[in-house]
């Protein structure tokens, strides 16, 4: 009979342990601070019980208290104009990669893919210098915040987009011109469609990374009226801790999270982009 641990077929009990070992491991520290945000009571450390008061109208939650707001505002707007200007640049930047052949393309291939591995705190220094000394025309706060987010989120949506244009390739717009539409037209109705999960999927990546970013922002936000929930948490944590502080955690992580399913979702729903595209191909035939 042959040992367990020498039958190929075995079921990796082993690996499985460690995988969801780690899991636990990852998980347990946010799910203590989420619990506490529930607690009812000031304590971070001895479970209360259950209470809502630290989202909304006790003093010094997250609804009454005017610093957190502003600074859950202030991370939310800054999310959403990441993505609305890093999103059509990063679409633009991988249709032009995608379809420049030269040996200087494989270049800029490479250059804009490194604000991916260098290190947050490099980019968030140099951004620093470089609109303190240079574009001093560019006011720390959040037109200097957004500038820094959109640096270094136009790589997410370059990954993502020009990924699904190589699997793509160009014989759908071909054979959309063949069959007489305009370049537009096939761009609008064939390429656009095809995109769209891809688009939607790393437009909602850098929603999610602009949210959790502290590097950056830490060197760019200039006063305290710029404060986003990152900076307000770090501040907070290191002088006067409350559970109202795990609250607004909870809610960035909440938010941070939905925009993770939206990007799976959008993942997932592109089969039904690529079949809708392919009915508006037939369509010209």
């Amino acid at each position: 009979m042959t040992p367990p641990w020498r039958n190929p077929w075995r079921k990796p009990y082993l690996l499985a342990t460690f995988t969801w070992l780690y899991i636990l491991w990852s998980l347990v520290p946010v799910l203590i601070a989420v619990q506490f945000s529930f607690n009812d009571g000031r304590s971070r450390s001895t479970w209360q019980g259950f209470s809502t008061q630290w989202y909304c109208c006790a003093e010094g939650s997250v609804g009454e208290d005017p610093s957190l707001l502003l600074a859950l505002q202030n991370s939310l707007v800054l999310g959403g104009a990441t993505v609305l200007v890093a999103t059509p640049l990063g679409v633009m930047l991988a249709l032009g990669l995608t379809r420049w052949r030269s040996r200087t393309s494989k270049v800029a291939n490479g250059i804009a893919l490194v604000p991916l591995v260098t290190p947050e705190l490099v980019v968030g220094s140099a951004l620093y210098l470089v609109m303190v000394n240079l574009y001093q025309f560019v006011p720390l706060g959040l037109p200097a915040m957004l500038l820094g987010h959109v640096t270094f989120s136009v790589s997410y949506v370059l990954v993502v987009v020009r990924a699904r244009l190589l699997a793509i390739g160009g014989d759908y717009e071909a054979a959309a011109q063949d069959l007489g539409a305009s370049p537009l037209q096939a761009i609008r109705t064939i390429l656009v469609p095809l995109l769209m999960p891809s688009i939607f999927a790393s437009a909602m990546l850098v929603f999610a990374t602009s949210l959790d970013d502290f590097v950056v922002s830490q060197f760019l936000f200039g006063d305290a009226a710029n404060v986003t929930v990152p900076i307000k948490l770090y501040n907070a944590v290191r002088s006067a801790p409350t559970p109202a502080l795990n609250a607004l955690a909870t809610l960035l992580l909440v938010a941070s999270f939905l925009a993770l399913l939206l990007a799976y979702v959008g993942l997932r729903a592109r089969r039904r982009g690529e079949r809708s595209a392919l009915e508006d191909l037939a369509d010209y035939g």
